[in-house]
C-alpha cells in the first residue's frame, strides 16, 4: 500500500493570516477601482456579446482545426472538400 502524504492542517493564527491577506488585497483593489485603476493582474470584464463574439472565434478556430485534420488524415484537397460542403448544403443537410 502507498503511503499518502496529506497536507497539512492549518491552524487558526494561519487561517487568520491568510484571511487578512485575502481582504488586504481585495481593499487595495476595490481602492484601485474607485480611482479609476485598473492593476494588471485583475481580469477584465467582457460583456456578453463580446464574450459570445470570442466563443465564435473559438469554436470556428477549432472547427478549422478539425477539417484540416481529417483532410491531412483522408488526403483531400481544399476543392474537394468545398465540393463536399457546398453539396452538402445545396442538399440541406448541414446548415
Amino acid at each position: 500500500m502507498r503511503y499518502e502524504k496529506r497536507p497539512k492542517q492549518m491552524d487558526e493564527r494561519d487561517k487568520l493570516r491568510k484571511f487578512r491577506e485575502l481582504d488586504d488585497a481585495f481593499a487595495d483593489a476595490l481602492a484601485a477601482l474607485d480611482k479609476g485603476e485598473v492593476p494588471r493582474d485583475m481580469p477584465r470584464v467582457m460583456s456578453a456579446e463580446a464574450r459570445r463574439e470570442a466563443q465564435q472565434r473559438d469554436e470556428q478556430e477549432l472547427f478549422e482545426r478539425r477539417v484540416s485534420a481529417l483532410m491531412e488524415e483522408y488526403q483531400q484537397s481544399s476543392e474537394s472538400v468545398s465540393l463536399l460542403m457546398r453539396t452538402m448544403l445545396a442538399l440541406g443537410k448541414i446548415a
